[in-house]
């Protein structure tokens, strides 16, 4: 089932239509933002070189650091009166990126959470537990917004607060859990530790974002809570979640393109890359009022294909993020993302999903110190546990762990509310 008739325009017809939008939106960029104006002009683009969708790689890159120079506003190509909200992304590594919305900036977003919905097999009726955090965050609102659009029931918990969490879980019986892979693996943990089986929930689906969540991740949600788990993407420079959601049929993550327009290309040299291809996700949004955003890297890297899909669904699928561009650690001149570890760790069953990377330097060489968990059911030989995950490590990193700590169950601080910070790197000047 499809929620509207933008998920299955004919390729023909979706591609011309994006090339109108596409024209519509540099040209409101080049009008109405000094920085797309700049930028083009540097280019050498005017908007009357955009004559359809394969014009955008003449369109020169967005970047993180576009948005935190032109703070707070400077990418804002309406007036404030025209302005109906603003989010912003985390701060953590400098100022935050606000991005706002107009009247309709908010339906395109509501229309594809409610796409998202749809896809994960949500149904008007439906009850849905919304546990991403509110507030300046897009996760909670957008998918609030989504829920309203579609005529589910929303219970907008936010973040946080796992033991109502799950109180409203055992005794409200919601169909759909949205929250983080990494909280979702907490709360089924929590609720086991106040003697409370998570499997006999009635959820049947959890809807995972904001964090990357692996194949072997995936496995451990839907084993720990006896659900179906799906990934939805979107970011806050976008428009926030909904940009993209994986299907019950879980044949990739379909991207809402008549919006937001998807390429992937090679991030050390900026080309784009054919189809399977694993590179850098770049977005153009094609409807965006109040922020036009052009060719915005991610960092995300992952994959598209624009082949038949069997839902009847036309636009382009990406692959599950596999890493971030910049998130690639060098540990003694190998490059690793973290990502790699994670896969390890999912591996045992002797070992609970979760880890810690410390990075720190000894004299003029790199150290790399991992901790892991032992489950909470292991009662094994954990000196032979953990020579076993030395060795596997050792194969997939293509070298040794300074150190390997396998410590005791709930050894490893839990996050509640946030993304999840694995890596802690002590280097100076890194």
């Amino acid at each position: 089932m499809v929620y509207d008739e933008g998920e299955s325009i004919p390729r023909p017809e979706l591609r011309e239509l994006q090339g109108e939008r596409l024209r519509e939106t540099v040209e409101h960029a080049y009008e109405n933002v000094p920085h797309y104006r700049a930028a083009l002009d540097e280019a050498g683009v005017s908007p009357d070189d955009v004559r359809g969708i394969d014009d955008v790689t003449k369109l020169p890159f967005t970047t993180k650091d576009d948005f935190r120079d032109t703070y707070p506003d400077g990418l804002v190509a309406v007036d404030q009166s025209e302005l109906r909200r603003i989010h912003a992304s985390s701060g953590t590594t400098g100022k935050p990126k606000i991005v706002a919305y107009t009247e309709r900036d908010l339906g395109v977003w509501s229309e594809a959470m409610a796409r998202s919905l749809v896809a994960a097999g949500v149904e008007s009726g439906d009850l849905v537990q919304n546990a991403y955090g509110y507030g300046l965050f897009t996760g909670g609102l957008g998918v609030h917004m989504g829920c309203e659009e579609l005529g589910a029931n929303v219970i907008p918990i936010g973040g946080g607060q796992t033991g109502r969490q799950i109180e409203l879980l055992s005794d409200l019986g919601a169909d759909v859990l949205t929250c983080t892979p990494s909280y979702a693996l907490y709360l089924a943990e929590a609720a086991e530790e106040r003697g409370v089986d998570p499997r006999a929930w009635n959820l049947s689906t959890v809807i995972v974002g904001a964090e990357p969540c692996t194949p072997p991740m995936r496995r451990e949600i839907e084993k720990a809570l006896d659900v179906t788990a799906l990934d939805i993407y979107g970011l806050s420079e976008i428009v926030g979640p909904g940009v993209a959601m994986e299907g019950v049929e879980k044949g990739g993550l379909y991207v809402w393109e008549d919006h937001f327009y998807p390429e992937v290309i090679d991030p050390d040299t900026g080309e784009p890359l054919p189809e399977g291809e694993e590179g850098e996700l770049v977005f153009t949004t094609l409807t965006k009022e109040a922020v036009p955003v052009l060719r915005y890297r991610t960092g995300d890297l992952t994959t598209l294909t624009r082949e038949p899909s069997a839902s009847g669904r036309t636009v382009a699928r990406m692959g599950h993020v596999t890493g971030r561009s910049d998130d690639l650690l060098i540990v003694r001149g190998v490059n690793l993302y973290p990502s790699e570890i994670e896969s390890v760790v999912v591996e045992f069953e002797e070992v609970a999903p979760h880890y810690r990377i410390d990075l720190r330097r000894d004299g003029q060489l790199d150290a790399i110190d991992i901790t892991v968990e032992r489950d909470d059911h292991f009662d094994g030989d954990v000196d032979d546990l953990r020579e076993r995950l030395y060795d596997r490590l050792k194969t997939v990193l293509g070298f040794t762990p300074d150190s390997l700590a396998v410590v005791d169950p709930g050894g490893i601080e839990r996050q509640e509310t946030g993304k999840v910070k694995r890596v802690f790197d002590h280097r100076t000047g890194a």
